[in-house]
């Protein structure tokens, strides 16, 4: 006998909140997070998300739920996320064994040696996509790549925010168009459709949106280095000192290059990473003379290093697992958040809302791409904000006859690009942890890189843009339909059933 779920045949489940109830602890929550950084200056936003927290437990009581029932929509999200914490966790120590090993000086040196200051942001968004492009992982890109790259902008004299905003814009294009990414999988899953049809899908939006980053990126360069913002006396002192502090050598880029290869052997994110740290560690003793004790401290603490460069301390006296543990409580708790909004069916009582007032395919493209966004603002989950609006919209655009195709690419550009834009969402948190913004002692300023990193929410706009003037937006296909046709029979079938 098959029955469908509803509450009064699962008691876990709560009848749907009306949409001013479902919108209220979104509002206040949200009211909390600004009251916290902009009137008390002080970026923790983990206090406002728990109460937040809070305040959506009473809705689902309020609801009918009990607290077990909002406690396993918790976990199921936070579940959801413990690969991606295992990567953060990975990364942290590859970022203390790389620079004790000297793969990360070597690459800043060589960068600063070898790059133009004028070319550097344009270079760095290049390297960045390439190198997410074949790892499948903007977060290890970020985390390693990412931070050499941060150590040559400031021997460039380039603000944190502009390199930042290059490096975020090329490792999270990389991570939208690789079939080994998990949101590029995710996406498609959701929809009903195959990943590489998804990314074919998603050319025309991502490709203009990467050409005037690049541009911006490269004329920023010139402006900068015209109007001195470079100092050339700044990058010898930068290159002398991880010289007489380090044995510098083409061979120390092993270890990246070893995880570069497992990943483009599809190795799993993970043991790829973990394989780095080996390799780090491993070069360290070998090359730096470290011990086997100081690499567990550099792996478990991060590398510590006294020059009379400040801007090489503050470069690399970073790294190890406790340096990421600020975000993860933070992620822990915003994924919590999610979880709770999700289980008291408060995102999708707001989802349905919009899905019923649209019913033009430009108006439907938009929404599905606003409600992505807007999942990932409130709910601080990347993978949420994929997969709730997904289900939400995909009988929507099934109703008018076009592709959902349409719609995983706007998930994609809604979840995938806008999460690290987000500084309290997953992805955000942890940009701002590797790449060393400082957004947690009050530096504000470096939250610039939101608007400079420019193909994450220029990609998005052209989607948005082409939606509306009708144009690499595709119809369903006669398979397609077909497909459709048959899973609701499917469905019909079962739910016919005593």
């Amino acid at each position: 006998m098959a029955t469908i779920s509803s509450p009064e045949t699962d008691p876990s489940l709560c009848k749907l909140p009306s949409f001013p109830l479902a919108i209220t602890p979104i509002i206040l929550t949200l009211m909390l997070l600004g009251l916290q950084i902009f009137y008390f200056g002080d970026f923790t936003p983990h206090i406002p998300l728990a109460l937040g927290l809070a305040i959506t437990s009473l809705v689902g009581l309020k609801q009918g739920l009990k607290w077990k029932d909002i406690e396993q929509g918790m976990l199921h999200v936070v579940s959801l996320a413990l690969p991606s914490i295992a990567v953060l966790i990975c990364v942290g120590m590859l970022i203390g064994t790389w620079i004790a090993s000297g793969t990360v000086p070597t690459l800043i040196y060589y960068g600063l040696t070898m790059l133009s200051p004028h070319i550097f942001l344009a270079a760095a968004m290049l390297l960045c996509s390439v190198v997410s492009l074949a790892l499948g992982t903007s977060w290890g890109t970020v985390g390693t790549v990412g931070l050499a790259l941060m150590g040559i902008g400031s021997g460039f004299n380039i603000p944190m925010y502009w390199t930042a905003g290059a490096v975020v814009s090329g490792a999270f294009f990389g991570d939208k168009m690789s079939p080994l990414s998990d949101t590029t999988n995710l996406s498609p899953a959701v929809t009903g459709t195959d990943v590489f049809s998804h990314i074919r899908n998603m050319i025309p939006t991502t490709l203009p949106a990467m050409i005037i980053a690049f541009l911006i990126y490269l004329v920023a360069g010139f402006v900068m280095i015209h109007s001195g913002q470079s100092s050339f006396d700044n990058i010898a002192s930068v290159t002398q000192s991880l010289e007489s502090h380090f044995n510098l050598s083409v061979w120390l880029l092993l270890p990246a290059l070893l995880v570069i290869a497992l990943a483009v052997k599809r190795m799993p994110p993970i043991p790829s990473l973990f394989a780095g740290v080996l390799a780090g560690g491993a070069t360290a003793m070998i090359a730096q003379g470290a011990g086997l004790h100081d690499v567990f401290t550099f792996a478990s603490s991060g590398y510590n290093i006294h020059t009379n460069v400040d801007a090489v301390n503050s470069l690399l006296n970073r790294g190890g697992i406790q340096s990421m543990m600020w975000t993860v409580s933070l992620i822990l708790i915003a994924l919590s958040f999610g979880g709770a909004l999700e289980k008291t069916r408060c995102l999708e009582a707001i989802i349905r809302a919009i899905v019923n007032r649209v019913s033009k395919f430009a108006q439907l493209q938009t929404a599905a791409a606003c409600a992505s966004m807007a999942t990932n603002l409130v709910a601080g989950d990347p993978y949420l904000s994929i997969a709730l609006p997904g289900r939400m919209f995909a009988p929507a655009y099934r109703g008018i006859k076009y592709s959902t195709l349409n719609l995983a690419r706007a998930l994609e550009e809604g979840g995938t690009l806008i999460s690290p834009l987000v500084p309290w969402n997953a992805g955000g948190a942890f940009v701002i942890s590797a790449l060393g913004l400082g957004i947690s002692q009050g530096n504000f300023e470096n939250l610039l890189y939101i608007p400079l990193a420019f193909a994450c929410w220029l990609s998005p706009l052209t989607g948005i843009l082409f939606a509306n003037l009708g144009i690499f937006s595709p119809k369903a296909t006669k398979k397609e339909r077909q497909e459709w046709r048959d899973k609701n029979e499917l469905i019909a079938a079962i739910e016919g059933i005593d």
